[in-house]
């Protein structure tokens, strides 16, 4: 193995450069993993583009004892090539993802399983070195074996797959439910599979971009819908034989799709805000009074309860996440290909090789 490796480090907004640095070493309790593919997310553009949003600058952070500059990537598995002291679980050769939210253990929402919201909060790829690199150095604790079934490249939508899961949980869907999601990138294209595997009846998708709803349909929604058409609410009413939702995703991330998000949603239904965004959103909160909507927030996920199932859905095909790779493009290039690219409307998600062809190198 070799002692130096090719990573994408933010050093701050606008600038990430992919720079030669040395291959991390496992401490107690960690494995090295070779990673062969990262995803893109669009927080990790939008950290590029207007960051620094989450990716610690000043002061290090607690968890990780580290700030800029980083390398990012969040969404990726690999092979472990090394284990440090302690590590038995897991040994050279094996594959696995790891869950890339960090917690501290001891405060007290860890202290009440609720790791996602702990108070010193870390992700791997934005407060620690991700996988956007050719090697990453993560707790092994937080790993889970991959099965034979699962591709490289689809192990990389795994951990988006996590977010799915969580939202879903959040979402309490039961055997039966109408479920609206609105958004059509990969994120909202995985929530609408995992809530058919969650029990959900009728699924329908909402978007803006053709393509994409295509997609959302030929991956088992029973309606997708564009909202770009002012006579969407109507063709909604029809899907759901004017019931409307019980529960709504909201992955879009604008104040239109939250509005729409609302609008899906039947009275004394379920909201569940997935998407992040960078600045405020004007709200009317009468729907929302008025319907005596329940409207809860789901952010990360958990290693113990959503990676396992992320991993499950995946393996047994009940998750498609290979349809939804539109784009591979190599490390090298991740910035003018990546991060500086053009917006296509029909990319859903882009996949980086962090090796020559994706292997193993």
């Amino acid at each position: 193995m070799a002692s130096t490796m090719l990573a994408a480090r933010w050093h701050g907004r606008r600038d990430v450069r992919v720079e030669r640095i040395s291959v991390p070493v496992p401490g107690p309790g960690e494995v090295l993993l070779r990673v062969r593919w990262c995803g893109i997310c669009g927080t990790d553009v939008e950290e590029y583009r207007e960051g620094p949003t989450v990716i610690p600058v000043d002061r290090p952070n607690p968890i990780t004892g580290q700030r800029a500059p980083v390398t990012l990537g969040h969404e990726f598995a690999g092979t472990v090539v090394a284990v440090g002291d302690g590590v038995a679980a897991f040994a050279p050769g094996d594959r696995v993802a790891p869950d890339v939210c960090l917690f501290c253990g001891t405060c007290r929402y860890c202290l009440r399983h609720e790791f996602a919201l702990c108070e010193s909060w870390a992700t791997i790829g934005f407060h620690a070195d991700g996988g956007l690199a050719e090697y990453a150095r993560v707790p092994a604790a937080l790993c889970r074996p991959l099965p034979a079934s699962i591709g490289e490249d689809e192990a990389a939508l795994i951990e988006t797959t996590e977010v799915a899961v969580r939202a879903i949980r959040h979402g309490a869907v039961h055997l039966g439910d109408t479920v609206a999601v609105v958004g059509d990138g990969a994120v909202g294209l995985i929530v609408a599979q995992v809530a058919r595997a969650a029990g959900a009846t009728r699924v329908v998708l909402l978007g803006h971009r053709p393509a994409r709803l295509a997609v959302g349909l030929r991956l088992g929604a029973d309606a997708a819908i564009d909202t770009g058409d002012a006579a969407w609410p109507e063709a909604f009413a029809d899907a759901t034989a004017g019931l409307a939702a019980d529960v709504t995703v909201e992955c879009g991330g604008t104040s239109g799709a939250i509005r729409d998000s609302i609008a899906a949603t039947r009275k004394g239904g379920r909201v569940v805000l997935l998407a992040v965004t960078s600045a405020p959103i004007p709200v009317d909160t009468w729907p929302i009074v008025a319907g005596e909507l329940t409207v809860v927030g789901s952010v990360q996920h958990h290693f113990d309860e959503d990676l396992p199932a992320a991993i499950d859905l995946i393996a047994s095909g009940r998750v498609d996440v290979r349809s939804l790779i539109t784009r591979r493009i190599p490390l090298e290039r991740v910035v003018a290909d990546g991060f500086e690219a053009r917006h296509d409307p029909d990319d859903i998600k882009v996949l980086v090789a962090t090796a020559p062809e994706g292997g193993p190198g």
